[in-house]
């Protein structure tokens, strides 16, 4: 066991959840590697495209046709363009095998996805922890909202999230920096929905942007947000949360962290002799050489379908079917959002109105669905998420050129409403992963199987979204209200979850209430992985503290030699 190799921790992914798990172990004083199958990306250095023009690029910021062609699925991905695609993964580059329909957007680099998350931060609900054990799907969760309250506060103290404090039970209130505000057509419909329901409760989105920086944002060299609906290049002003911006450069400071790019993680290393995990096997991503790693506590936080493939991988006499994988439920039980459900509508009125900035999150309904109680004829429910917009802008193409022209493309059209939908799915022991018993990567790793699909649930859900929002919209006003299933596969919501989820029984769960693998003591799996159930809401401010209670916990259970 080389000592240049040995670490006090290994944390595997510098994404979202990597970057916390470096940050705790790093300022709790153990020597930690990061290892990171991408290459490296440095803040501000590493962001080619960060203020670039759109006549600065060689396509105008659009993907030319063989690209597309070629990589179907990144090419699905809102936020995949010319100026951002050097941010994700190609699918020619990264392939997988679809069992069934599905769209594994990746994003291979140090900082992972986190610099191209669409940066949605709601807190679950007390119900959304009791949901599975009171209404009989999935397992019950081991903790529920009290345990993970405390740690909420932490990361969003550090990361930075504006919202409202709204007090509403459903959606939970956290540490706060200044809202972003609802135009005034948003403002009307808000209005006409809360004077119509009783359940129902409207409010601004809540996103991890600094609308105003802390001290220890600035300390940082965190700036504000300036609006410019280019976050997905990386921001220059590390206004939004990205892992290269905030927790990797704060576990750097401390002097415990060591990252190394491209390693590809092959397997966690069980040794059959001592009786327990002591490293991680890797092969270098450009000269396929393999190296090993050795460390007392192991973070795996390679992205959801990542860390089940890992742990398929990391096979041993005493775990032939993945490290940990007694109950042989692993890679089972995956989960993702529900999005098809799109509305549109038009609202009359306010011509006169107009708004300014390009606001990074949209307003926002907390389910409303089966949330104390089962009510409806289809399990769990629903966020809603809405915005209103003036468009036209420059959109008059059946004009002579003239001063005309010029002139009517300068207006503003009418106002128009886009709602959408995010559905719970409910884990189920059918959609799993697994690992291709005969094709393998550039690096020797099996190949990712992917058999992940909706069920009758999910189109129960899609219909009463059509249903209530078509008829919320109608309430408040709207006109031509149009519905439209994007019938999108699975996966494109970037929201999977499961294969590896926390439970209370290890016959029916890989992890327990501290994220800690229950047949590996030293093995802590803290990204959307763990998940037992999805909610409603965007996952990454959970996961994020998980990561940062699980790190806790884990080190104080180092020290006292338990593990």
């Amino acid at each position: 066991m080389s000592q240049a190799n040995t670490f006090d921790a290994i944390v595997i992914g510098s994404g979202i959840s990597g970057g916390w798990a470096a940050k705790e172990l790093c300022e709790k004083g153990l020597k930690t590697l990061v290892l990171e199958r991408g290459r490296n990306v440095e803040h501000k250095k590493d962001y080619p495209t960060m203020v670039s023009n759109p006549w600065d690029m060689p396509h105008r910021n659009q993907i030319p046709l063989a690209d597309r062609l070629e990589n179907p699925v990144v090419n699905r991905c809102y936020a995949f363009k010319e100026d951002t695609e050097h941010f994700f993964v190609k699918d020619s580059e990264h392939p997988y095998l679809q069992e069934k329909p599905f769209d594994w957007v990746r994003g291979y680099q140090v900082g992972g996805k986190s610099l191209i998350w669409a940066r949605q931060t709601q807190r679950w609900s007390k119900y959304d922890f009791e949901g599975p054990g009171r209404d009989g799907f999935a397992v019950d969760w081991p903790i529920r909202y009290d345990d993970i309250a405390p740690w909420y506060s932490y990361v969003e103290r550090f990361v930075g999230v504006s919202g409202n404090y709204d007090g509403v039970e459903t959606l939970p209130d956290g540490e706060f920096l200044p809202a972003w505000e609802m135009n005034c057509v948003e403002k009307e419909i808000r209005d006409r929905i809360l004077a119509s329901y009783q359940d129902r409760h409207v409010m601004i989105g809540r996103c991890a942007h600094l609308t105003q920086p802390q001290e220890h944002h600035l300390k940082m060299g965190r700036g504000q947000c300036m609006a410019r609906n280019q976050c997905y290049r990386g921001c220059p002003f590390g206004a939004y949360f990205s892992s290269n911006a905030a927790t990797l450069p704060a576990a750097a400071a401390t002097g415990n962290l060591t990252i190394r790019p491209d390693s590809v993680v092959h397997s966690i290393i069980y040794d059959d002799k001592e009786e327990k995990v002591t490293g991680v096997r890797v092969v270098d991503r450009e000269t396929k050489s393999v190296s090993e790693y050795f460390a007392k506590v192991i973070f795996l936080n390679a992205s959801a379908l990542n860390s089940n493939l890992i742990l398929l991988n990391s096979t041993s006499n005493r775990f032939p079917n993945g490290l940990g994988n007694d109950s042989g439920i692993l890679g089972k039980y995956v989960a993702f959002h529900n999005y098809r459900g799109n509305i549109s509508a038009s609202f009359e009125g306010w011509e006169d109105k107009y708004y300014f900035g390009r606001r990074p999150t949209a307003v926002m309904m907390p389910n409303f669905r089966n949330v104390k109680k089962q009510e409806m004829d289809f399990l769990r429910g629903y966020m809603t998420f809405y915005t209103a917009g003036r468009g036209g802008w420059g959109g008059r193409r059946d004009l002579p050129f003239g001063a005309d022209f010029k002139e009517q493309n300068s207006v503003p059209g009418p106002w128009h409403v886009f709602m959408m939908m995010q559905g719970e799915t409910i884990p189920k022991e059918s959609n799993f992963v697994s690992l291709s018993p005969n094709e393998k990567d550039a690096w020797g790793i099996p190949l990712l199987q992917v058999n992940v699909d909706y069920d009758d649930n999910d189109e129960k859900i899609l219909k009463d979204f059509f249903e209530q929002g078509s008829e919320m919209l109608s309430k408040a006003g709207c006109k031509d209200i149009r519905t439209s299933d994007s019938k999108q596969a699975p996966g494109l919501d970037i929201h999977e979850m499961g294969g590896v989820r926390m439970g209370r029984d290890p016959e029916s769960s890989l992890l327990n209430g501290w994220n800690q693998m229950h047949a590996c003591k030293n093995v802590f799996v803290t990204d959307g992985a763990c998940m037992t159930s999805t909610g409603t809401q965007n996952p990454s401010i959970t996961y994020m503290a998980l990561t940062a209670r699980a790190a806790d916990y884990a080190v104080k259970q180092l020290k006292a030699g338990n593990i």
